[in-house]
């Protein structure tokens, strides 16, 4: 280890900055930030800087350097394109035993800024002593999007409540295997929500009563497969969780994102066959939540759409389970962008209508002229069974039967395939392509030969006219 990392102190403390430029400005603004006393020596300052200046929140102490600027100081910083002024400016603070830091110029500096990632009173350090700050940063992009801005308010609450922990656990372990088992329990939810006071009285509740320890359920959209369309947030909670609860249609790239030792059930979910019915599944649920276990029910595509996840979070309402949901990128929305096939356009298309092909044998009849209407997108769910039926339907009803149409298999997967062709030869389309598929019907289909962009190109299978994208309940 190069250097030794430590976090200084510098509120109200005095720091020495030579240099009025871009560089300096970024450094004293994150000096400020922090609360230090910034005195600037330099011949001008660029505008920002002499705006602080005149604001009074930085001290212009002179446009010459002299060493004895530096007796007085906590540290010092040499941020000017003088490279004769920079040695001068390490050399004094050296023999008067400041700690110095000289800009680009690593064998001058006795200490270095890292790359932060601020949750504060969170703050993360990372450093690469000199050798790769790109590297430093780029490491530090990572970091900034898997912490959760949340953090920060955690840190800030477990620190008012410091004290009170340390009366009721008098051991260190004691205290430590506390705030292991309050910071994996619904309280990182709660203050994520910004239910502050919901979160201290959870807090409360694990001080008094440190065995009882309520699980909670979150729902989380996994996107249509590619992993990259996971949200973060989403992201960051199947990393917390002891259990995920996942449907066929959930990727393997987004399950390897799942924590290495969280326990991985497989509840089924396609079409006809379900390993676990409806019911299994939300008796489930409610038992490893009652358990204490922090519990993701991840679902492909949106929770919310075609997904029964209104169903899961009625039945937690009703049994007093603390829940979440954590909306992805449904299918419709993510597959067609990866076909190159916009779900609205002025020119084509001015609304979309989102429809499964799966209903319930009780349902309401589908209104098909409605749903024959020109000029709109129809995007099916599930429709390759009933891809026969769909396309009678529709050209019985109006649609014309050049309409364009797609159906697009695997859809922002490395094995994403489109093929394109007519109304009429929906049901020759939909029966060869692979599964998960959805259909879209519409004028906007036309446009997949200008726009397509990933994965393997449309296959022609008739004549290409209007399209639209088509859900069928």
């Amino acid at each position: 280890m190069n250097y030794l990392p430590l976090f200084a102190d510098v509120k109200q403390r005095v720091v020495l900055v030579v240099g009025g430029g871009e560089v300096a400005t970024r450094k004293i603004d994150l000096l400020l930030r922090a609360g230090a006393d910034v005195h600037v020596v330099a011949k001008s300052l660029a505008e920002p800087l002499l705006s602080k200046h005149q604001a009074g929140q930085v001290h212009w102490l002179a446009q010459e350097f002299s060493p004895e600027q530096v007796d007085k100081v906590f540290l010092v910083i040499a941020a000017t394109d003088d490279v004769a002024l920079n040695a001068a400016v390490s050399k004094a603070a050296q023999q008067r035993y400041r700690l110095v830091n000289v800009v680009d110029d690593q064998p001058k500096c006795s200490f270095i800024f890292p790359s932060i990632v601020d949750r504060s009173p969170l703050v993360v350090a990372i450093s690469s002593g000199g050798q790769a700050p790109v590297l430093a940063r780029l490491l530090r992009e990572k970091l900034e999007a898997l912490l959760p801005a949340s953090l920060g308010d955690m840190a800030r609450v477990a620190g008012e409540w410091r004290d009170r922990v340390k009366e009721r656990f008098h051991s260190m372990r004691a205290r430590r295997q506390f705030w292991e088992r309050l910071f994996n329990s619904p309280f990182a939810d709660q203050i994520a929500a910004g239910q502050q006071t919901v979160a201290e009285e959870t807090l409360r509740q694990q001080l008094d009563q440190p065995q009882q320890v309520q699980g909670d359920v979150a729902l989380v959209g996994a996107g249509p497969g590619d992993a990259g369309l996971l949200t973060l947030r989403g992201l960051q909670l199947i990393q917390l969780a002891d259990v995920v609860l996942y449907d066929h249609l959930v990727s393997p790239e987004v399950l390897e994102l799942v924590r290495r030792d969280a326990e991985k059930i497989c509840v089924g979910k396609r079409a006809s066959a379900h390993s676990l019915t409806q019911g299994e599944i939300n008796h489930l649920l409610f038992t490893l939540a009652s358990s204490g276990k922090r519990v993701v029910r991840l679902k492909g595509g949106d929770p919310f759409i075609f997904g029964r996840g209104g169903e899961e979070v009625q039945y937690l309402a009703k049994a007093g389970i603390p829940f979440q949901i954590v909306p992805g990128i449904t299918a419709a929305a993510g597959v067609t962008a990866y076909a190159g096939i916009p779900l609205t356009h002025r020119d084509y298309a001015q609304s979309v209508l989102f429809i499964t092909g799966h209903c319930r044998p009780d349902g309401e009849a589908i209104d098909w002229s409605t749903l024959a209407r020109g000029r709109q997108t129809l995007a099916i769910y599930m429709g390759t069974v009933k891809a026969a039926e769909i396309s009678q339907q529709l050209i019985a009803h109006g649609r014309a039967p050049d309409t364009p149409v797609a159906v697009i298999s695997r859809g922002t997967r490395a094995d994403q395939s489109v093929n394109i062709g007519t109304l009429a030869q929906l049901e020759a389309l939909a029966h060869q392509a692979p599964t998960p598929a959805l259909l879209v019907i519409g004028e906007v289909v036309a446009l997949h030969h200008q726009l397509a962009w990933f994965g393997l190109q449309a296959q022609e299978t008739g004549q290409t006219g209007r399209s639209a994208l088509v859900n069928l309940a």
